[in-house]
């Protein structure tokens, strides 16, 4: 059964959420559902012109709730990641979300043939960036009171599956990255921290993935954004440190 969850009108207002890999999929569906419930948002991606075409169809019906902030995390340095922390430190006076959702898929083949350049590449992408999003956002988080960074997982990253390589790889670090954070920050702050696996879903990455798959058969990003929206929300305040599921999720 889907999980069903409506969301109180306008329940973001206040609320600035950041979203990485926001120009396409999971992560363009969260930005346009949590500006429809008032979110301000800074919205990351690698591809300016993709980013621009989000930005004005949610400044058309959301004028003024939108930022963006091109950066191709295979080549950022530290540098960019901490005048991305400072414009956020001067534009707003606390961060209350981050979904850490931007993710290469890479080669599918035996790790014995895994192009050496492209798993450097993806672990640079699908892991340290989140490492130092998350190092230099935890300041700004903190100082709301209510705050959520979420990361989007796999079920691959769950349980090791052949052929997945680097992709699979990444997301068991990303699931120790947030249990890692989920310890540390539990009584320190009001950050509540977990992953969230969202399934076989009708994206770009999937059709790559699965190129013989017909498309219809996947649920839509947008058909996943109730239990995004219900993790943003006052009601999961207790959630914290879990690797969650979209499919068959239930409310706490």
């Amino acid at each position: 059964m889907t999980f069903q969850y409506k969301a109180p009108a306008n329940f973001l207002t206040d609320k600035t959420i950041l979203i990485t890999g926001a120009s396409d999929g999971i992560g363009k569906a969260c930005a346009k559902s949590f500006a429809e419930h008032g979110a301000s948002l800074v919205l990351l991606g690698r591809t300016q012109s993709k980013l621009e075409s989000v930005y004005d169809e949610i400044e058309e019906l959301h004028p003024g709730k939108v930022v963006i902030h091109p950066i191709d995390f295979k080549t950022a340095s530290i540098e960019d990641y901490k005048i991305l922390a400072d414009s956020i430190n001067d534009q707003y006076e606390s961060l209350d979300g981050v979904i850490h959702n931007a993710a290469l898929l890479g080669a599918r083949t035996p790790i014995e043939f895994y192009p050496d350049q492209d798993w450097s590449d993806l672990m640079q992408v699908n892991v340290n960036a989140a490492f130092h999003l998350s190092k230099v956002l935890i300041p700004a988080l903190s100082r709301s009171a209510d705050a959520r960074m979420i990361f989007t997982s796999s079920s691959v990253g769950r349980t090791g599956r052949a052929y997945w390589g680097a992709y699979g790889v990444s997301k068991f670090a990303i699931e120790g990255l947030m249990q890692t954070l989920a310890e540390e920050l539990e009584n320190t702050t009001s950050i509540r921290v977990n992953s969230l696996n969202p399934g076989g879903t009708r994206t770009l990455m999937r059709r790559d993935a699965y190129p013989a798959e017909n498309p219809e058969t996947q649920p839509t990003a947008e058909s996943l954004m109730p239990v995004y929206l219900y993790l943003m929300s006052p009601e999961a305040k207790s959630i914290h440190g879990q690797a969650l599921n979209v499919r068959g999720f239930e409310s706490i």
